[in-house]
């Protein structure tokens, strides 16, 4: 288990990690979410022993990262936001030098070095310099260098950055692969792709973390009430006094819609009631032509603007 605890960190007078507590279980995909400059880089850094916090802790399988730190890092594979790179190497050159730095058995840097450019997809690539390789193989390098020793657990700080789709797509299912082998720690601020990958997520905003949970329960958490979406062919002072009538039905706005003579009611459950069918009913009774209606809950993305908006009160006055 990771146990990261009170983590804070400094910057002169500037706050960037603010008592940040989270745990990982062994075997698990865990997301760091959050807005750029929101603290998960620097949080990583800490955790990887790159950086030293202010003040906390943290700890694997009860090793702290620095007071063990030789038997912690042997752990621990990492993948900065900046690959740390040798273009002139080849792929090949590059790893064994990894291999070799970490200090693996000369017997054994060979067959690491195959295992990790196999498992990284960089067969075709392992005899080309680095500086020859597109953004998405040099991602694929820095993912191997960070697997090279087999450690319990790979960081990787927003992998997918920079990339175009079609490699994002690819250098997702990798770190997909290596959650059946590795415990993984994952940063990035797109949410599709922490959705996609991870058990876990923890929501970080300027240095704190404001949600910790899986994904599907930090939607339920946040999702409230459900909003049902009318169209109706009708004049908006009819439309909103039909669909105030509905049960259940709470809060109802009214707005204009695509089509020409309708609108577009929009009715919040009062109590999570599914009210489509009375919804429905109730325009039909009135002779209210029902063009279309969809249901929908609260999304990660949601969630995420809810957790990461500054309010009006948050923002400095300027000066």
């Amino acid at each position: 288990m990771i146990e990261v605890k009170h983590l804070t960190r400094r910057y002169g007078s500037t706050l960037a990690v603010d008592d940040v507590s989270f745990s990982v279980e062994r075997g698990a995909i865990c997301g760091l979410l959050g807005p750029n400059g929101a603290g998960k880089s620097t949080t990583m850094n800490i955790m990887t022993g790159c950086l030293a916090a202010t003040d906390g802790e943290v700890r694997y399988d009860g090793l702290e990262i620095y007071a063990d730190k030789d038997q912690v890092k042997r752990r621990i594979g990492y993948l900065p936001e900046q690959p740390p790179l040798y273009g002139d190497m080849t792929v090949w050159e590059y790893l064994d030098f990894v291999a070799r730095a970490k200090g693996l058995p000369r017997l054994q840097v060979m067959e690491e070095v195959k295992r990790t450019g196999f498992a990284c997809g960089l067969e075709e690539a392992i005899g080309r310099p680095i500086k020859n390789l597109s953004k998405g193989y040099k991602q694929r390098v820095g993912i191997a260098q960070a697997l090279i020793g087999d450690p319990d657990v790979v960081i990787l700080d927003e992998p997918t950055v920079g990339l175009d789709p079609i490699q994002i797509i690819e250098i997702r299912d990798l770190v997909k692969r290596l959650g059946e082998r590795h415990t993984v720690i994952v940063s990035s601020h797109i949410l599709s792709e922490i959705r996609a990958l991870c058990d876990r997520i923890v929501i970080i905003s300027k240095g704190r973390v404001v949600a910790d949970d899986t994904p599907e329960n930090l939607e339920k958490l946040f999702a409230g009430s459900s909003t049902t979406v009318a169209t109706v062919r009708t004049s908006e002072g009819t439309a909103l006094s039909i669909a105030s009538g509905v049960p259940h039905a709470g809060a109802v706005t009214c707005d204009p819609a695509a089509e020409e003579g309708a609108v577009d009611v929009l009715i919040k459950a009062a109590d999570d009631a599914d009210i489509r069918a009375a919804v429905s009913r109730a325009f039909a009774e009135r002779d209210v032509a029902l063009l279309q209606m969809v249901t929908s809950r609260a999304s990660l993305e949601d969630v995420f603007v809810e957790l990461t908006t500054e309010t009006p009160e948050e923002v400095e006055a300027p000066c």
